[in-house]
């Protein structure tokens, strides 16, 4: 259960084409994410799937099934949104109770789905507080025991850490991922931070203005970029793109190198260029370097690299590591 298939999809708002035409499968049990900038068109595909918006043409089909006109309560899927949507009248139970009792269900077996979630995701001492009494993280758990409790064929995630701070998104991160493999159930999530999408998905979907730039595993991504949009989405911190002679040299419009495939040295290298700027995050250091006749190259050293704004250094590309692409930005 959870295999959702997208066919020739596609969106319009007015005379406005958000979501121009797309194929995906995503299987039975995968976590998929979509990723990109805002305004890309990932939270309208989302609710697309969901239901919360009609399409304006193909069509969606749920576990082999014509889904396209079917409402969203049908569906049997399970969103949880960016806010927690809570009701602040009701305790913990209650709220993780509401859409079985929306459903008609019987109070024994209400009882044993709530006490499940509960248990999944830690809330057990918590299902008589209300949400004011709550931190970030555990209303947020609250809105996911209020999903996991529907039994739906796959979940819907959308941005639902941009309201947490760092640490906490982070613990949420490894949460949701935990709560995926027990549950084995298909997830999609959307978000526009790139980490989240490497760490925690199975498949990618990026997005771009309403098309689908690229579909792949993260390390798919990260090693064969098929364009400049990709290339540059994901990785942290992005590829440095070369242009110009130096590019033209590896037969390219375009090169591409991460930070982390440029050797430093402060004696030799490739290319030589004045430190900007150093950022010391402990294991590691990045560098941003002047080159000239290239501009500004970041490049990741090792935590103890000393070197300081002014200093020279050199910088050597990784030949096996270099990317290239031609004057529409593909992938060659």
């Amino acid at each position: 259960m959870g295999h959702i298939s997208l066919k020739q999809v596609t969106k319009n708002f007015g005379s406005t084409e958000v979501i121009k035409p797309l194929d995906l499968e995503i299987n039975e049990g995968e976590f998929v994410v979509f990723v990109g900038p805002s305004g890309c068109g990932k939270s309208t595909l989302l609710r697309l799937i969901a239901g919360l918006e009609d399409i304006s043409s193909g069509v969606i089909e749920i576990d082999g099934v014509d889904a396209t006109h079917t409402p969203p309560a049908k569906r049997r899927l399970a969103m949880v949104f960016q806010s927690y949507a809570l009701y602040p009248h009701m305790t913990v139970r209650k709220n993780i109770a509401f859409p079985l009792k929306m459903a008609g269900m019987e109070k024994a077996e209400a009882d044993k789905r709530i006490e499940n979630a509960a248990k999944i995701l830690n809330l057990t001492d918590y299902l008589e507080r209300r949400p004011g009494q709550l931190s970030g993280g555990q209303r947020q758990r609250v809105a996911i025991g209020r999903a996991i409790v529907r039994e739906p064929a796959a979940f819907l995630f959308d941005e639902p850490l941009s309201n947490l701070d760092a640490a906490l998104r982070v613990n949420m991160r490894l949460e949701i991922s935990e709560l995926h493999n027990s549950l084995a159930t298909t997830m999609i999530y959307v978000t526009h931070d790139q980490v989240e999408a490497m760490t925690m998905a199975d498949k990618i979907v990026v997005l771009s203005a309403g098309r689908i730039e690229q579909v792949g595993s993260p390390l798919d991504l990260y090693r064969s970029p098929k364009n400049l949009f990709v290339a540059g989405f994901i990785g942290s911190p992005k590829m440095n793109f070369i242009e110009g002679p130096h590019a033209q040299k590896f037969g390219a419009a375009t090169v591409g190198v991460r930070p982390e495939h440029i050797t430093l040295s402060t004696t030799e290298g490739e290319w030589s260029g004045k430190v900007n700027v150093s950022e010391h995050l402990g294991s590691d250091t990045f560098l941003h370097v002047e080159v000239p006749g290239i501009g500004t190259i970041t490049a990741r050293a090792d935590g103890e690299f000393g070197v300081h704004h002014g200093d020279t250094v050199y910088l050597t590309p990784a030949p096996d590591k270099l990317h290239r692409f031609d004057a529409q930005g593909q992938s060659i």
